[in-house]
């Protein structure tokens, strides 16, 4: 184990009181690599929590640039990153968060060329795409590599979350075949979504994380988490 410094201590005193967490979860969340896929609205509030709560090292993969119209949901940035590539501005944004860690990023595409020595060395695989072709590429890298993906997904008011390939647990497949999404790439703009729902989806992606990373808890491995936030109602269904 990583031992905690006094900066430590102080920074995540919180924490470290909780007694599911402690030293021994706090020293996990330090030493652990996370890559996120996606730093738009989902991934905007993943690694700020991620980021605040000590996660040693965190890659960033995206090949975006902000635009005017991220800013109403990707909290990540301020008017002043118009232009900036997302991989670049969030590294910054969360370093300035928090000194403690470090953040790798990534401005590039994922593809079935460069997945594999990305993904290489990380322990956990955070899906914050916004695209069917990435999200199952993601889900077939992380199965054959043997890591976790945590999933996250948001449309109009119903968001989703789930967990895979979690101790041998199900894959994105096959609770989501291919098939089923062929058609949903064919689309001539993006889909709408009211901005506070990735925050809260993204919030549940980054607790589903730290779950794994400190050993405690139910983890949504076998479950889809649905939420309606038209009528705040959720429900988890086993699969």
């Amino acid at each position: 184990m990583t031992a905690l410094t006094k900066d430590d201590h102080d920074r995540y005193q919180r924490q470290l009181i909780i007694p599911a967490v402690g030293e021994a979860g706090q020293e996990r969340l330090k030493q652990a690599r996370v890559l996120v896929t996606g730093a738009g609205g989902l991934g905007s509030p993943v690694l700020m929590y991620l980021a605040a709560a000590g996660t040693g090292t965190i890659g960033i993969v995206d090949s975006d640039k902000v635009t005017m119209s991220n800013l109403q949901r990707q909290v990540l940035y301020v008017t002043r990153d118009i232009g900036r590539l997302k991989a670049e501005a969030s590294a910054e944004r969360i370093s300035l968060l928090n000194p403690l860690i470090r953040v790798i990023p990534y401005p590039v595409r994922l593809t079935v060329e460069n997945a594999p020595e990305l993904l290489a060395g990380y322990d956990i695989a955070v899906d914050c795409s916004d695209n069917y072709a990435t999200r199952y590429l993601l889900s077939d890298v992380t199965s054959n590599i043997g890591i976790p993906m945590i999933y996250g997904a948001v449309y109009q008011f119903m968001g989703q979350a789930s967990v895979f390939n979690f101790k041998g647990g199900p894959t994105y497949r096959e609770l989501f075949p291919e098939e089923m999404h062929l058609s949903g790439e064919i689309q001539a703009d993006p889909p709408g979504v009211i901005g506070a729902l990735p925050g809260l989806i993204g919030s549940v992606q980054a607790c589903e994380v730290i779950k794994i990373i400190t050993g405690t808890g139910d983890i949504l491995s076998g479950r889809l988490l649905q939420v309606d936030a038209l009528s705040l109602r959720a429900e988890i269904i086993s699969f």
